[in-house]
This record gives C-alpha cells, sequence and structure tokens, in this order.
C-alpha cells in the first residue's frame, strides 16, 4: 500500500471534517479514494463519533421535491416496483422491458427528481432492465413497503401521498399504465349494409391482481372523467379497459404509448 506523509492525510481530514465529499477530496489530493475512505473511518473513530449517511430524504429533511415525478415514480412502484430493505442492502427497484428504453430513462429520471443524492443503477436481467436507486430512505416515501406480495396485502395512500396524486393525477395513471397498462388496437366486426366489415379502435389496458391497486386506478380515472370497464377474463377481474374515443384521446395526450 502506498504511503502518504502525514500531512496529506491531515489535510484530508480537515477538508472532510468541512463537509467535503470523499471523490472530491481524492481528486484533489491525487489520493485513492479508498483511502480517503478509510482515513474518514479512522477519524470518526478516533472522536467518537457514529457515522450517519447523508440522506436528501423529503421525509426525513422536510426539503421540498419533485411531487410531479413522485407522483408517477408511485405509479411505477405499485405495478412494477420492488424495495429491498435488509441491515446491509437498501434499494428501490423498478423493473423494465428491456426494449422500452424511453421507459428505462423515465424511471431513472423520476427516482432522480425525487432524491437526487442516492445512486440510479441499471442492471440487465432477463428480458428486462431492472433500474435501481440505492438508499434506505425510500421506505419513507413508500409506506406501502411490506412482506409479501402486493396483491396479498392492503394497499393504501397515506395521506400525504393522497395529496400528491390529487395535485398530479395524470402522473399517477402514467406510471400505472407504463408499468401494468398498455395501448392496443382492437378491433370488431359490424353489419354495413348486409356485409360485415371489420372495424379496429385504440384501446388502453390496466392490469393487475391487487383489487387495491386497481382501485386506486379507477378512483383516478374516475376523478379525471374518464369511462372505464372491468374485463373480466377466465373469472378474474384484473383487467381495467378505457376504450371510449375521446377518454382514449387524453390519455394519448397525458400518457402515449410504453416505448
Amino acid at each position: 500500500m502506498e504511503q502518504h506523509a502525514p500531512s496529506v492525510r491531515a489535510q484530508a481530514i480537515a477538508l472532510m471534517r468541512q463537509g467535503v465529499a470523499n471523490r472530491v477530496v481524492a481528486e484533489q489530493l491525487n489520493v485513492p479514494r479508498g483511502t480517503v475512505g478509510w482515513w474518514r473511518s479512522e477519524d470518526r473513530r478516533a472522536r467518537g463519533e457514529a457515522y450517519e449517511p447523508v440522506t436528501d430524504c423529503p421525509r426525513c429533511t422536510g426539503r421540498d421535491f419533485g411531487k410531479a415525478a413522485y407522483a408517477y415514480l408511485l405509479g411505477l412502484y405499485l405495478g412494477d416496483g420492488h424495495i429491498i430493505s435488509k441491515p446491509r442492502q437498501h434499494h428501490l427497484s423498478i423493473f423494465c422491458n428491456a426494449t422500452q428504453t424511453g421507459l428505462i430513462a423515465a424511471a431513472a429520471e423520476a427516482m432522480r427528481h425525487v432524491m437526487p443524492l442516492p445512486r440510479v443503477s441499471l442492471r440487465e436481467r432477463p428480458g428486462c432492465i431492472e433500474v435501481k436507486s440505492y438508499t434506505k430512505h425510500w421506505t419513507c416515501l413508500f409506506p406501502q413497503h411490506g412482506p409479501g406480495k402486493k396483491h396479498e396485502r392492503e394497499i393504501a395512500l397515506v395521506s400525504w401521498q393522497r395529496e400528491i396524486v390529487d395535485a398530479h393525477p395524470w402522473e399517477f395513471v402514467r406510471g400505472l399504465i407504463h408499468s401494468d397498462g398498455c395501448r392496443i388496437t382492437n378491433w370488431t366486426t359490424r353489419l354495413v349494409g348486409g356485409e360485415r366489415r371489420r372495424y379496429e379502435y385504440p384501446r388502453y389496458f390496466f392490469t393487475n391482481k391487487s383489487d387495491d391497486i386497481r382501485q386506486l386506478y379507477t378512483d383516478t380515472l374516475d376523478r379525471l372523467g374518464l369511462v372505464w370497464t372491468h374485463c373480466t377474463r377466465n373469472g378474474s377481474p384484473y383487467n381495467i379497459s378505457v376504450a371510449r374515443a375521446a377518454d382514449v384521446a387524453l390519455l394519448d395526450l397525458h400518457v402515449g404509448p410504453k416505448h
């Protein structure tokens, strides 16, 4: 291991006590970042200071944050999101179709708008990309986190989440559809002048096994004035359809297809 002069270490510690990040100290003094981290740890130990990770969690710090981005991220989380919260591992994951690069970028951007400080990374999975953001404070922002699958337990918004969704309903709907929804071209046949002709029309579907999450979706559609119907398939009422032309046009304007 390379030895550094005591004066370099003292200078590094002085900078870190002023709140300068390890990366910046390492660059300024031309010292490996791992060495700087070790010096910081040793300095804390010598002063009997407990380590508390820096956070920009809006719930813990009271700072303002991107509420429209949060409404979108909440929709993504309720659909295809998951939080790992263990003693030595904390992160929020949103799982996206690997071919939908626009969705992947939007998920990462929403995470950064809500909490800019944590690192966001992409991990390739079979057939999908996992968008991950590392901090235990995601559980502060998603109190729906808990053991078991979402459709096997109660999912309800707390008051401050409800206020955000009420203020940004389209972003919430957009997140839900981008996670568990799709826009398709449906078709049927009609008799016109005695001749049966094929008729095509666009339609939005939202599919989720959780009764509570479907209710959050349809309640928001009701507040927006959109008409929806249940499409029960094989006895399962998991599909919510929006097919009226005016409502599809609104969804096209505010949501759009995943890409």
